[in-house]
């Protein structure tokens, strides 16, 4: 049996190493360097984006999310991406879940209006031999400032993330 003294160490290691690439991509999006997504996401990672007020996007893999989010953030003059709380679990053999959520604070470039969008991202991690990296991503927005709209919470928001 292993010491849990040596469990704890590794899940206290790999808890901040998911919460480093978290901050690596929010770090990637304001800056917006959409070439280092490949980086941080597997190459067949499944990417969902459900802005509820469009059609649900499915993607593959980091070249097709920067295709789709790049021209996106694009029309904004500022942007910038906050992880305001998230919720991690680790798991067994190298995998772990998480719900963070967040908000944009941006600023149009066609009329200098700012608004504020806030999301849940539910993701999940795959550590591999260049560390931890995105092996799904799901995106529903909660509510938007700029036209005032609110969302219901997705129905398995209140579930741990590794039961999902």
């Amino acid at each position: 049996m292993s010491d849990p003294t040596d469990r704890l160490d590794q899940e206290t290691i790999d808890y901040l190493a998911v919460t480093r690439l978290q901050s690596a991509y929010a770090d990637l999006v304001n800056r917006r360097a959409w070439n280092e997504l490949e980086q941080l996401f597997l190459p067949d990672a499944p990417i969902t984006v459900d802005t509820v007020t469009r059609p649900v996007v499915d993607l593959v893999g980091p070249a097709e999310f920067a295709a789709f989010v790049g021209p996106a953030v694009e029309r904004f003059e500022f942007f910038e991406f906050v992880i305001l709380t998230t919720h991690v679990s680790i798991g067994e053999a190298g995998t772990a879940s998480a719900r963070l959520w967040m908000c944009e604070q941006r600023q149009d470039a066609a009329n200098g209006q700012f608004s504020t969008a806030y999301g849940l991202y539910r993701d999940d991690y795959r550590r591999t031999d260049a560390g931890w990296r995105f092996a799904r991503r799901r995106y529903r927005s909660l509510a938007r400032t700029g036209r005032n709209e609110a969302f219901p919470l997705p129905a398995d928001t209140f579930h741990d993330p590794l039961e999902t």
